[in-house]
């Protein structure tokens, strides 16, 4: 699996990965500029570490993000959210033309609900993620 990831996150980095981790630096790179705007700065280079090479690595929700992440949230989706969300489902059209883009495709589509609500998710490594056993109701 290291091997298909390597490959996949190369092919993603010349295909796609490059140009939208420019996009939200350059984005965070402005909000820095703002002041008030530093936590959408932050979000942005977040974004952009998780974009440059995404297979192989994860988003969770962050356990504690309260209501400051959820009005963060309501923001950045008006003012930014759903135009990033746009790009990336436009850019998995176009990578799902080909049999190769499949996967890069899935890794767009993958990136969408970080781009929607960046505030209380976490990029953690895959094999990081602990499978938890659901609990079923004894009858």
């Amino acid at each position: 699996m290291p091997l298909i990831r390597l490959v996949l996150n190369v092919l993603w980095l010349v295909l796609a990965g490059f140009w939208l981790a420019v996009g939200y630096a350059i984005a965070g790179l402005i909000c820095f500029l703002l002041i008030v705007t530093i936590p959408f700065g932050v979000a942005s280079f977040r974004i952009a570490g998780y974009v440059l090479w995404p297979f192989g690595r994860e988003m969770i929700r962050k356990p504690g993000a309260g209501a400051g992440a959820a009005l963060l949230n309501v923001i950045w989706f008006v003012v930014a959210g759903w135009w990033l969300a746009l790009g990336h489902l436009f850019t998995a059209a176009a990578l799902a033309v080909t049999v190769i883009g499949l996967p890069l495709a899935w890794a767009n589509l993958k990136l969408i609900p970080m781009s929607l609500v960046p505030f209380g998710r976490e990029v953690v490594d895959s094999d990081r993620l602990i499978a938890v056993p659901v609990l079923q109701p004894q009858h």
